[in-house]
């Protein structure tokens, strides 16, 4: 038998519903995500070379953490538009904004691949793990630099292959198997791995038409207390795993999450849990 086609637009509705429902999850856990990826997030907006009185286009912001960050780095006079498909997150992100008293930034729901902004007015586009979850990261680059101004700055963070990030494909995996569903591409459109393939962001990045495309890997483990904190995090803001279970009963459920957490045992020790993670970090520039 084969496959049904791939349908862009029922996974952007899906992918919208399962994050809108995740964003008080994801927005809880601010912390314990900061730390995770406070090292590369840090070499993502030096890479942009955001500083004080850029302007800067947040794409898949999510609840605004790194956009928080870019606004401190801005300052009074810079300007920073965070966009999200999820109008749930986006709205925790002005909130988060907002209570720390900036007030530098813009927020507006806003499709990835159809990045309705001014055309090059910015001086740098950046794009934290969102890219990677758009059917058509081409369509998203190619927005991201009509967006910049000539010799503006992107750059954007995405997953490598699941080789590397055993954790995350761990989950997928064995949620899949609970599903009853096949082993999937890892690679597929909008899946977490999907731009993980070595030379592949690289390349999407020199056909929407960037000069000086440079991608680095960066690890990023992710530390925490013990197994159950790390599944704790998964079970409230992991909007694709949460996607894959959504149909079982409570009791198929329950034994897919005790499969994971005895396989991601592994990871644990004396000193606590740490998973690897790694990133790669693409930044290139608007000719």
């Amino acid at each position: 038998m084969m496959d049904a086609p791939f349908d862009a637009a029922a996974f952007k509705a899906g992918t919208r519903m399962q994050w809108d429902k995740s964003a008080a999850g994801w927005d809880g856990h601010t912390t314990m995500i900061r730390q995770w990826l406070a090292v590369a997030t840090g070499a993502m907006l030096d890479m942009a070379a955001i500083r004080e009185g850029s302007h800067v286009l947040d794409v898949a912001a999510g609840s605004g953490d790194q956009t928080l960050e870019i606004a401190t780095r801005i300052g009074p006079s810079g300007r920073v538009l965070a966009t999200d498909l999820s109008p749930a997150i986006l709205d925790l992100a002005a909130r988060n904004l907002a209570r720390a008293g900036l007030a530098n930034f813009a927020t507006r729901v806003m499709d990835a691949e159809e990045l309705d902004v001014e055309s090059r007015s910015y001086d740098a586009a950046i794009s934290r793990l969102g890219v990677m979850l758009c059917p058509d990261p081409g369509a998203a680059l190619s927005g991201m630099l009509e967006a910049l101004k000539s010799g503006g700055r992107a750059a954007t963070l995405v997953f490598s292959t699941p080789q590397a990030n055993p954790c995350v494909a761990t989950l997928m995996s064995v949620a899949l198997k609970h599903a009853g569903l096949p082993p999937a591409d890892p690679f597929r459109p909008g899946s977490l791995f999907s731009l993980g393939k070595p030379g592949l962001i690289d390349d999407l990045f020199r056909k929407a038409g960037f000069a000086d495309v440079a991608t680095t890997v960066i690890s990023a483990p992710f530390s925490v207390v013990s197994t159950a904190d790390y599944l704790g995090f998964i079970r409230t803001s992991a909007s694709p795993v949460l996607q894959i279970l959504a149909g079982l009963d409570g009791n198929r459920q329950a034994a897919a999450w005790a499969e994971m957490d005895e396989a991601l045992d592994r990871f644990g020790g004396e000193n606590g849990w740490t998973g690897p993670n790694e990133l790669l970090l693409t930044c290139a520039t608007r000719p």
